[in-house]
């Protein structure tokens, strides 16, 4: 899978943005903590954190060269202090055990080994420390998937396509309450939240399929992937025209996912 195109992305991600202020609203954080933001991307929703903890600060982490330039870049040390940002592998992650908080939003469904993840996590919480964390979940864009897969089977196109493996790893509450408890976290709350993705027009569900379908689009010839989201964008809107007021729409599903450390990790 090649990296992302951070700055399309920034351009098309208005409903995550929206998704994730509602999310660290649910963190309830006191101002003194230390929080660690898993795919942190963009950065615009770890500064988000920044901004409510004046004693404390912030690491957002991703695997993405390209994302992690861009939140450099958006939001420079001078300016923001107690944010900071490494390029790192959320199944990898070697980090003091220095974090009061675990945070995740609109990420760890491309995260393909997550009790690896999980266990990186426990590892650098403080005794106490909890985790909240949202993700596509069990049935995340179902539809635009089976318009996809279509696509694809298509004589056109599914020469591109042989051993092709969709990177999406789209779990349920009944997975993540067995691994926490592996992992050492006690289980607050593990529950499936529909969403729904609104874009304002065919270009903006265009940019939507550009900018998070690439491993799809990336399998093709340069000059060919903008009819290969073409053809995608016509068989969705076939399959789900947009509304009177021409908005697509995206029907999505959201694992939400709280735990707090149950005792101190051995190692």
């Amino acid at each position: 899978m090649t990296d992302w195109d951070a700055r399309d992305y920034v351009a098309h991600s208005a409903a995550q943005q929206e998704w994730a202020r509602e999310l660290i609203a649910k963190l309830h954080l006191c101002g003194d903590e230390a929080v660690l933001d898993i795919g942190c991307g963009d950065g615009r929703a770890t500064a988000l954190i920044a901004e409510r903890l004046p004693h404390g600060s912030v690491l957002g982490v991703d695997k993405s060269a390209s994302m992690i330039a861009l939140a450099a870049e958006q939001f420079q040390r001078a300016a923001h202090p107690n944010l900071t940002f490494r390029q790192m592998d959320a199944t990898r992650l070697k980090l003091p055990r220095a974090f009061d908080v675990a945070f995740s939003t609109a990420a760890l469904h491309w995260v393909d080994d997550h009790e690896a993840m999980l266990r990186g996590v426990r590892g650098c919480l403080r005794p106490g420390g909890r985790l909240l964390f949202q993700m596509g979940g069990r049935g995340n864009i179902a539809e635009a998937l089976a318009v996809v897969d279509e696509v694809v089977a298509r004589p056109r196109w599914r020469g591109s396509f042989d051993g092709f493996i969709p990177p999406y790893h789209f779990h349920g509450p009944r997975e993540y309450e067995e691994w926490l408890p592996r992992a050492g976290f006690c289980v607050a709350r593990a529950e499936l939240v529909p969403k729904d993705m609104q874009h304002a027009d065919r270009e903006a569900f265009l940019g939507w399929l550009r900018t998070t379908w690439f491993p799809y689009s990336d399998r093709l010839p340069v000059g060919l992937r903008g009819a290969f989201l073409d053809d995608v964008a016509a068989a969705y809107t076939a399959a789900r025209p947009p509304d009177d007021d021409g908005v697509y729409h995206v029907r999505m599903v959201r694992l939400e996912v709280e735990a707090t450390a149950a005792s101190a990790p051995t190692g």
